[in-house]
């Protein structure tokens, strides 16, 4: 998986985290990110993975998600590490 195509599936999953008010609360919480900063947020390195990272810790919401966009729950997987070696970073 390419980074672009990883960070159209955290773009997708932060989409349907906005139609759910209660995950996008506990994600807000976890992050620590308030709503009006989201926008701002989403273009700091690192973001999107975490928006990945919250799908990868809730099974549930992970295959919910999965469904709804018609993928795979192991393409977040590919996504998050995709998305880590675009960071650099280890998960």
């Amino acid at each position: 998986m390419t980074t672009a195509e990883a960070e159209d599936v955290a773009i997708r999953g932060l989409a349907f985290l906005a139609g759910d008010p209660e995950a996008l609360g506990r994600f807000l919480a976890l992050s620590g990110i308030g709503p009006r900063d989201l926008r701002n947020a989403a273009a700091e390195p690192g973001f999107l993975a975490g928006v990945i990272e919250f799908f990868m810790a809730d099974e549930a919401l992970l295959l919910a998600f999965s469904l709804n966009a018609g993928i795979r729950p192991t393409m977040l997987a590919a996504a998050r590490h995709a998305l880590a070696g675009a960071a650099g970073e280890e998960f």
